[in-house]
């Protein structure tokens, strides 16, 4: 962000999070700047999830900040969070399978702006919830589905769609949760050209397992071990960080693009 005035999207402060005697979150600290695209990454058990869950409300953190635009947001409920522009998506599919792709997206659209379904009201005379469901189908390339059951479609087309019900309220900050666990490489390839698409003018933060993906991707990347921040740099910094490497990457560091 050019302007050193403005808040951080997302600022992380020595955040520490303990269950009983296990210290997750070991005073993590990072920066998101506005518009950029950010991912974590870790071995497995470093605290990713935990750390994604005291971000969106989902756990309070121990001690530490969390700032959203220079407001404090610890301790504050998922609701209240999303309200002020945070969205998140996780690692389970979450979807509703026996609703229609469309009314998946257009109940996400209602919730998010605080709208609920009432019998004397035909959903057909909500033009706007309506308009914004073709054009979330049109984003996430599934118009051709929309009349189909959730939970019918492919395990990629479920991530698809979960990521449009993520982004349905146009919230500035997207967390993904591994949005391409258990594609193919091909289906990941798409998912990462979705994910590409919807975050343009947002700031996205994402945990992603997928090397291609993430270098690919983002234009900064955060590696997570035991709890702390390692490193935050550009994926090409990354690749080249022999403390990452050893830590985290190993080899793999000399052979992606």
């Amino acid at each position: 962000m050019s302007d050193q005035h403005q808040p951080h999207v997302l600022e992380l402060r020595n955040l520490h999070k303990r269950f009983g005697g296990a210290h997750i979150i070991n005073g993590a600290d990072l920066q998101l700047r506005q518009g950029e695209r950010l991912a974590l990454i870790g071995p497995n058990g470093a605290g990713k999830s935990t750390l994604f869950n005291l971000i969106s409300g989902g756990a309070a953190a121990s001690s530490g900040e969390i700032l959203l635009r220079g407001l404090q947001i610890g301790g504050m409920s998922p609701f209240q969070i999303s309200r002020l522009g945070l969205a998140r998506s996780f690692q389970i599919t979450n979807i509703f399978p026996r609703l229609s792709v469309a009314d998946n997206l257009r109940a996400a659209v209602l919730s998010a702006h605080g709208d609920r379904y009432v019998f004397w009201r035909r959903l057909s005379s909500l033009r706007l919830v309506n308009l914004r469901t073709q054009e979330l189908l049109e984003q996430c390339g599934l118009q051709a589905s929309s009349g189909m059951l959730a939970g019918d479609l492919s395990y990629a087309d479920q991530r698809a769609l979960e990521i449009g019900i993520t982004i349905a309220g146009d919230a500035g900050l997207i967390l993904l949760d591994e949005p391409t666990a258990g594609m193919s490489r091909d289906e990941a390839a798409a998912a990462a050209d979705l994910i590409r698409r919807v975050s343009v003018g947002k700031t996205l933060l994402m945990i992603e397992h997928d090397m291609d993906v993430v270098f690919g991707l983002v234009d900064r990347i955060a590696v997570l071990v035991d709890g702390r921040i390692i490193a935050c740099d550009t994926p090409a910094a990354i690749r080249n960080n022999r403390v990452v490497q050893a830590a985290y990457l190993g080899s793999m560091g000399a052979e992606q693009p």
